[in-house]
């Protein structure tokens, strides 16, 4: 690997002057070249904006004039951006169209990034300035976004380590470096280890009870690795939940489950246990060289939440009534299992094969009837049709910019009176090369500069059920959510209108984030908007009103469990980060006990176990990944307020939303602009309604 990397160097040098990631992109919306970049463009590229950005530092630091808000926050906030360009860049492919060489040059790049975000972060000289601005802020006229700005640099620095004694500022870098490594190996080992199993079968009878479109899903997953003439399950979601759901056979539901919540957990050279408690006590660590009692004292400071007590609370309070929910859930699975003859008991790999025969026997429903009115194509229509009329908005496909893959679809973004918004990609079917899950990013932000709008550039990525056969690709009313959801965090960075960079789009608190998003869940399945985009793929029939009616009846239904799952990552996420002593736990004990506490049943698991949690221990969301039900209180608030006006399109309150939520980004107090929105405190009543936990 090292020879590797060392060739790869080598080779780069010589075209780093023709370098697309260095150049100027004069491109259509300047949007990235990906028909010009190449993998060993991505090091050297780094190399030089780093030693660019340094020199950009430099100037600020030095600078013999007294310190202004302009010539060193605002000069702080326009810096960086060639080196931003690469590391979005690379970012998005590595988590889409990952490889080997990406691999390699990941792990060398996360430390040298660490390494140069403590060199800025521990400038004594470039603090110093930072420092003497913030202490006289009270006497400088800016306005309440520039407050914010300063704010956050000079809290930035404060918690990048700038006040630390030398000794301390050592130690401090090389936690931050370690962790950096760590990271990345730890998402290249649940990335591996998903794309490693294979249920593979091979005879027909084992099929039973699987809908058609499922089966030959498998088929053509079979023809793509080799398997001609029999059928393979993999563990990414749009494979293994319908498995589960509708398998007869229990033994291979078993299997495919256990390879999925045994992933990194297998004691094999991409084992994450010894990595995550490593990773949970040197965040105890740094957090203890800050000043912090724990990590999740250190992460929470910054968000709505402040600290882990108000996290705990808001949890417990929702524990109770979903435990009590998912074990009237399980009594009645179990009675179905009882009621067939059976004597075993309902297991976890068991829990969405009864529960779809529970939905069946209580609603009559059947998820696959459904998925015919979802062709990917019109759900998207749909999401974007809604965006028009909640404010005018429109999006035009431009086959004209430059794609990473065919799966990509590009559009420009317009306001109803044609002028430019920004750019979306969207990128909704998995592959080996991509990571799993969904998630929203951006190869660059909106901010102002010198009076010129720079327009935001997003992109959405998915793991959805892909096209079968001669069937386009048709989307479980999960993936619907989903896709809605990740492009309320896209309209978040497409009407973005901030001056600043590091305050626009969706730099808002983490627990605030997923409010945009999640509110956009509620509209999805709401019949005023369903009739616009759920039409059959063959017949192009609306959505008849016995399936709405269907849909709404059982929009209650397997709460408690959906609740629970969720809720147990969240309580797992906050035990890994409240630890007080600096150890490295055993990882399964740590996390039987966490759920052992809480009193989980056996027969859930938490929706993410320790060693494939990316979200916290590869991602961004360590001590965070409650904020995803603490947004959903102010989203089903939100929404409310829409419904009781009697139309969820109500051109009011969608303007307000835009200007306040949309627009605002992180330049004022979430709750303040929230308030702004709704003309009130925002009630956790709606919130409760809706998952029946009242």
């Amino acid at each position: 690997m090292l020879l590797f990397a060392g060739a790869l160097i080598f080779t780069s040098c010589s075209t780093e002057e023709t370098n697309p990631l260095l150049a100027k992109w004069d491109t259509l919306f300047e949007t990235p070249p990906f028909d010009k970049i190449k993998t060993e463009h991505y090091l050297p590229a780094f190399e030089k904006a780093i030693k660019i950005h340094n020199k950009e530092i430099d100037k600020i630091a030095k600078n013999y004039a007294e310190a202004t808000f302009a010539n060193t926050i605002e000069a702080l906030d326009y810096s960086g951006t060639l080196l931003k360009r690469v590391r979005r860049v690379f970012s998005a492919m590595n988590e889409s169209m990952s490889n080997e060489q990406m691999k390699v040059i990941s792990k060398e790049v996360s430390p040298m990034l660490s390494n140069h975000i403590d060199d800025i972060n521990l400038n004594e000289e470039l603090f110093n300035r930072v420092k003497e601005i913030y202490e006289k802020r009270e006497s400088l006229e800016l306005n309440t976004e520039q407050k914010i700005l300063l704010d956050k640099y000079y809290k930035g620095f404060v918690r990048g380590g700038a006040n630390l004694k030398d000794e301390s500022k050592e130690e401090f870098r090389k936690i931050n470096e370690e962790l950096s490594v760590l990271s990345v190996q730890f998402g290249e080992n649940v990335l591996k280890e998903t794309n490693t199993f294979e249920l593979v079968i091979d005879n027909k009878d084992d099929l039973e009870g699987l809908p058609e479109n499922v089966i030959s899903g498998a088929a053509e997953t079979a023809i793509d690795k080799g398997y001609t003439g029999k059928w393979v399950f993999t563990i990414h979601k749009p494979s293994m939940i319908p498995f589960l759901q509708y398998s007869a056979k229990r033994d291979l539901r078993k299997k495919i489950y256990s390879a999925y919540f045994l992933k990194g957990d297998n004691n094999n050279e991409i084992d994450n246990k010894k990595i995550l408690s490593r990773m949970a006590m040197l965040r105890l660590k740094r957090a203890r060289l800050l000043g912090y009692e724990t990590h999740a004292h250190y992460v929470l400071e910054e968000q709505m939440a402040s600290n882990p007590d108000n996290v705990y609370a808001l949890l417990d309070k929702l524990w109770t009534p979903a435990l009590k929910r998912s074990i009237q859930e399980r009594v009645e699975m179990q009675e179905i299992i009882n009621a067939e003859g059976n004597s075993f008991e309902l297991q976890p790999w068991g829990w969405w094969y009864y529960a779809e025969k529970l939905k069946k026997a209580k609603y009559n429903m059947d998820e696959e009837e459904l998925r015919p009115y979802f062709q990917v194509e019109n759900v998207i229509d749909g999401v974007f049709g809604l965006a028009t009329r909640l404010w005018g908005i429109k999006f035009e496909e431009r086959d004209d910019i430059s794609k990473y893959h065919p799966d990509v679809k590009t559009f420009e973004v317009k306001e109803a009176d044609g002028s430019h918004i920004g750019i979306l990609y969207i990128d909704y079917f998995p592959r080996e090369s991509k990571r799993a899950g969904a998630w929203m990013d951006v190869f660059q932000k909106q901010y102002k500069k010198d009076g010129k709008m720079i327009y935001p550039i997003i992109y959405n990525v998915g793991n959805f059920s892909k096209p079968t056969g001669d069937k386009p690709a048709l989307l479980s009313l999960d993936e619907v959510h989903t896709l809605f959801h990740e492009f309320g965090h896209a309209v978040h960075g497409l009407l973005s209108d901030c001056t600043y960079e590091l305050i626009s789009g969706t730099d808002t608190p983490r627990d605030f984030v997923e409010f945009p998003s999640q509110v956009m869940e509620n509209w999805s399945m709401h019949p005023d908007v369903l009739k616009y985009y759920a039409k059959h793929y063959e017949t192009g029939e609306v959505i008849p009103k016995e399936l709405v009616d269907k849909i709404q009846n059982a929009s209650l239904f397997n709460q408690g469990f959906e609740t629970l799952e969720y809720l147990a990552a969240s309580y797992l996420d906050m035990d890994w980060h409240t630890i007080t002593d600096p150890v490295e736990y055993d990882a399964i004990k740590f996390e039987n006990e966490s759920m052992g506490r809480i009193g989980l049943i056996p027969e859930i698991l938490p929706r993410y176990r320790s060693s494939y949690f990316n979200h916290i221990f590869s991602g961004s969301y360590s001590s965070g990944y409650y904020s995803y039900i603490w947004a959903e209180v102010l989203d089903a608030d939100a929404f409310n307020a829409f419904v009781q006006t009697g139309d969820v399109y109500n051109k009011e309150f969608a303007a307000k939303y835009r200007k306040y939520i949309l627009a605002s980004g992180g330049t004022d107090d979430s709750m303040e602009l929230y308030k702004r929105f709704r003309g009130e405190d925002p009630s956790i009543e709606p919130l409760l309604k809706r998952r029946g936990l009242e």
